[in-house]
């Protein structure tokens, strides 16, 4: 007999900011580091003789909690990546939402319409994990292995097992992060002892508690910003004065032509400097980008990061950041960066749990200014 552990990776980046992955190589947060640390001491006693991995470096991070205190390499293997979405690659859900609402429709209810352009469809995903599976089982007979993958996959796998077809995958529950199922096999046989367990996890790792009671937040999607008409412009300045006067309790030392002129400039630079964040059709917020600052250091440096007072609090913000981290990754920056009122504390609390650390001061408007610093 065989046994499999099958486990979904630790918190990553596509979790926390809301955007679907896929193929693309997203880290683990700093959640899931934690979620990782339970997930070791859950396997601390129970004997592993394998561990596979996907080769997306946030599966290979999640394997390390097995492969590291058994002192095991972890093999790489291919075929337990995520689901490969094409065109759709690491795209805020919201925008596959607005823009494709039968598609975001089709992907979360894995139906058989989901067929990205470049991409692959469910029944696809199991073509290629089910074989897979009972290779790696085979080459272990009478050993324990633990396979590391991804949400989608795993869960194609699992219906795929019990013999569903993919207009009946969303019969299943899907499993949330480092969530562990066991199966035993002899030869082609396979006994299902249990399936997505997270009792290693305390509460305040779990989705529920991550989500705090408050539901899933809202997809968010971005539109570039030009500051060309006269509406972006007082969109624009009116963001600042909010959050000058949320933080400060007055306009004392605002400089509304002088953030608009630094605006304009970036903007003139490069056109994503400047962001809508969108709900659906509505602009709730900004994100600025100053993609020529900091270069020499490796940094991506954000001045401005603003939510309308009415959407905070609700899991938005996060998306916020992982699209300046979609944007300064791909130009190799190694951190972002950013400057924080050390008064702000709602603010501070919540870049320290995204995983900024204080790097030093810079000098501000009315007072000095933490340099928040987080490693891409």
């Amino acid at each position: 007999m065989t046994r499999i552990y099958l486990i979904r990776h630790a918190q990553s980046e596509g979790n926390l900011y809301r955007r679907i992955l896929g193929w693309y190589d997203g880290h683990v947060t700093s959640f899931g580091r934690a979620q990782i640390a339970a997930l070791e001491n859950r396997f601390s006693d129970i004997p592993v003789d394998a561990v596979y991995s996907s080769d997306l470096s946030r599966a290979l991070e999640t394997a390390q909690a097995v492969s590291l205190p058994k002192k095991l390499d972890v093999r790489p293997e291919s075929a337990l990546r995520e689901i490969h979405l094409g065109a759709f690659t690491n795209i805020p859900y919201g925008d596959l939402l607005y823009h494709h609402p039968g598609l975001y429709e089709a992907f979360f209810s894995y139906s058989p319409l989901w067929a990205p352009k470049g991409g692959e469809s469910f029944q696809q995903v199991a073509d290629r994990i089910v074989p897979a599976f009972f290779r790696i089982a085979h080459r272990h007979p009478s050993q324990t292995v633990a396979l590391f993958s991804h949400a989608m996959s795993i869960h194609c796998l699992q219906a795929a097992l019990q013999g569903k077809q993919p207009n009946q995958f969303a019969d299943l529950p899907l499993g949330e992060n480092t969530a562990v199922s066991c199966y035993e096999l002899q030869g082609d046989n396979v006994a299902i002892r249990f399936e997505n367990d997270v009792s290693h996890l305390p509460s305040t790792l779990t989705a529920a508690g991550l989500r705090k009671g408050r539901g899933d937040a809202p997809a968010v999607w971005f539109q570039a910003m030009g500051l060309e008409k006269e509406d972006e412009i007082q969109f624009y300045l009116s963001a600042r004065q909010d959050a000058w006067k949320t933080l400060h309790g007055s306009l004392r030392g605002f400089d509304g032509p002088g953030f608009l002129k630094e605006a304009q400039e970036q903007v003139q630079w490069d056109r994503h400097a400047l962001q809508q964040v969108m709900l659906r059709g509505r602009a709730v917020g900004l994100l600025q980008l100053a993609t020529l600052q900091d270069v020499r250091d490796g940094a991506g440096y954000i001045p401005f990061l603003y939510l309308r007072n009415d959407y905070r609090g609700q899991g938005i913000a996060p998306q916020l950041l992982g699209q300046a981290v979609s944007v300064y990754r791909p130009m190799g920056r190694k951190c972002l960066r950013l400057l924080c009122d050390p008064n702000n504390q709602p603010a501070q609390r919540f870049y320290l749990r995204c995983g900024f650390v204080r790097k030093g001061s810079a000098p501000g408007a009315l007072g000095p200014l933490d340099l928040l610093e987080m490693p891409l």
